[in-house]
């Protein structure tokens, strides 16, 4: 079936639902990559998933509230089409102090410094939250 993920007897978690869980954990004033999430979703192939989950509003409201808080590996700003405007995401961001510079490629976060270093323990946890040990 998909968008769903697992094996086994144990009852698998919508790859949707998992995004929606992942995006709800970036903090404040921190970015996350489409990758980055991907791979705490325990999918790091589905990259591409979760930009599609995001832009068409597939990963529930805790997505979506986080979605400009998502930027791609190299920190440029690439969800334009999931705001109302092009500018919003950088709006969104510079207003919980992420800087965000224009470059040749386009509006840039230096992940370095905003991006969201989330712990072991952090992934484990929500590894759990899928219903995995």
């Amino acid at each position: 079936m998909p968008g769903f993920i697992g094996k086994g007897t144990q009852k698998a978690m919508d790859m949707y639902q998992r995004i929606g869980i992942v995006c709800g954990r970036i903090p404040k004033g921190k970015v996350a990559t489409y990758g980055q999430i991907a791979l705490l979703c325990q999918k790091p192939k589905n990259s591409r998933q979760v930009g599609y989950a995001l832009k068409h509003g597939l990963a529930g409201e805790q997505a979506k509230a986080n979605a400009y808080r998502v930027v791609n590996a190299r920190g440029i700003l690439s969800g334009a089409a999931s705001f109302e405007t092009f500018e919003l995401q950088k709006l969104l961001l510079e207003e919980e102090g992420v800087e965000v510079i224009w470059t040749p490629a386009g509006w840039q976060v230096d992940r370095e410094r905003f991006g969201w270093k989330n712990t072991l323990e952090e992934a484990l946890e929500i590894g759990r939250l899928f219903g995995e040990s």
